[in-house]
């Protein structure tokens, strides 16, 4: 149950998809019921009539920032960075990023971007971490926002200047994003439009938001044999008092309370209390979950397919059991379902 092992599939890569769908609500949605143990196939705009009155659906309301921009090292090499927000203040022109390059640069070694940006290699850390001191003609955060690229994981192939990258800009966000601080979107989000979340709430099916910045540990590879060991990088929440008290209202009255994404799970299951209502306020969590977890807020969740061996898996594995997880990426696979980020979703009841 806990062997990395466990939790591997064969995925043809035809499937692992690069672009968004057409429109977001036409992804192909699978509805997995756990006490029947079915299966059933349906598009994501078929939400309102799989919902039922009364439902809470939570959704995570973190902005993406287009924090991956390239540059180039004094030899001349091409580089690619992801802009970090942490140990981020005032004033503070050094940052950690994830660097890629064909040989790492050392420190003290300089660094050249657009827009008459420069960076100064700081100091070296573990998993590609490199700490850059940027000098430029306006704030770093405003040439990010400017210039910047959505920071798509590395199975999505983008180039420097990529065609796509403009509509990456609109589609590797949900449409209720808005507190800034993602280096990763919450992907289960990216298939709701706003009629469609209009027709939800005419449906009696209620909508709260709760906020976790995903880190650069999202894109970090699960090393150790026993998936219980593996360590997530905390990420930055935020529950709203309006929320947590939509939440246990929820619970007190035995609706189902429905997440969007592992993300909001992470999040509700963060800040449950003993007495099992949910409690307001901002913190870090680096909370894992793993089969043999006791969920005490989520009822329901809607989320995509998720790589092989990875945290996301492990959790899904945790709220459905892993067998029919398995069973559920198998039918996935031979039907041709579109897989990760950009791909389709399971609702899971």
């Amino acid at each position: 149950m806990y062997d990395l092992e466990d939790y591997d599939y064969d995925l043809p890569e035809d499937l692992i998809a690069q672009v968004p769908a057409s429109a977001r609500d036409i992804s192909r949605l699978m509805v997995v019921d756990r006490s029947r143990r079915s299966l059933t196939d349906r598009r994501f705009f078929d939400l309102p009539g799989l919902l039922r009155p009364g439902d809470l659906i939570v959704v995570n309301n973190t902005r993406v920032i287009p924090a991956r921009i390239f540059g180039r090292k004094e030899s001349g090499g091409r580089i690619e960075i992801l802009v970090l927000n942490q140990d981020k203040g005032p004033g503070t022109t050094a940052r950690w990023c994830l660097l890629r390059s064909s040989k790492r640069p050392q420190a003290g070694s300089r660094l050249f971007f657009e827009n008459d940006f420069t960076g100064v290699v700081e100091a070296l850390g573990r998993d590609g971490l490199t700490r850059i001191c940027f000098k430029g003609p306006q704030p770093l955060d405003a040439m990010i926002e400017a210039n910047g690229v959505m920071p798509l994981p590395p199975y999505i192939r983008r180039e420097a200047r990529d065609s796509r990258s403009t509509l990456d800009r609109e589609r590797y966000q949900t449409v209720y994003s808005k507190v800034s601080g993602a280096v990763a979107a919450p992907t289960a989000g990216l298939h709701f439009t706003k009629p469609l979340m209009k027709a939800l709430r005419a449906a009696g099916v209620f909508i709260a938001e709760v906020t976790l910045h995903v880190g650069h540990g999202t894109f970090r590879p699960v090393r150790t044999k026993d998936i219980r060991k593996h360590e997530l990088g905390a990420e930055a929440y935020r529950v709203e008092q309006e929320t947590a008290e939509a939440v246990n209202r929820a619970k007190k009255e035995k609706r189902r309370v429905i997440a969007v994404g592992t993300t909001a799970v992470r999040v509700l299951e963060t800040v449950v209390g003993d007495r099992g209502e949910v409690a307001p306020g901002c913190g870090r969590t680096d909370l894992l979950i793993t089969p043999g977890f006791s969920f005490r807020v989520v009822d329901a969740m809607i989320t995509n397919f998720h790589l092989p061996k990875s945290s996301l898996l492990f959790l899904v594995c945790a709220f459905a059991g892993k067998d029919l997880i398995k069973k559920a990426y198998g039918r996935a696979i031979e039907g041709r379902y579109r897989f990760y980020s950009y791909g389709d979703a399971m609702l899971i009841v």
